[in-house]
């Protein structure tokens, strides 16, 4: 009996979760600077189906305007890699006098 309430907590918990988040790495990198629109990565299938859950350390060189110019994975699951890389790449950031590195995690949480 206990342990069906148990696994019901942990069921619930885990379905109100948020899925997928993103964040700035905190120390990491000279700048911080901060992002005005985030587009949230595709879990992949795969992932799904073996109910991986991880953090991708991503680097990413940031225009003057915003944009994300390129990209490069610091570490992670390799499933979840080609997700965040993507998703990273269509941030956009607030603008600044020069181009920025920024450090970034992609944290992707079981579904």
């Amino acid at each position: 009996m206990r342990r069906n309430a148990l696994f019901t907590a942990v069921a619930l918990i885990a379905l109100t979760a948020s899925p997928v988040t993103a964040q700035s790495a905190p120390g990491a990198g000279n700048s911080e600077r901060k992002i005005s629109s985030r587009v949230l990565p595709n879990y992949p299938e795969l992932a799904k189906k073996m109910h991986i859950r991880g953090i991708v350390r991503v680097e990413a060189v940031v225009r003057a305007n915003g944009s994300v110019k390129s990209t490069r994975v610091l570490g992670g699951n390799p499933v979840l890699v080609d997700a965040a890389i993507d998703a990273v790449g269509k941030w956009k950031f607030e603008t600044a006098q020069n181009e920025t590195t920024e450090v970034l995690q992609v944290v992707f949480e079981g579904q």
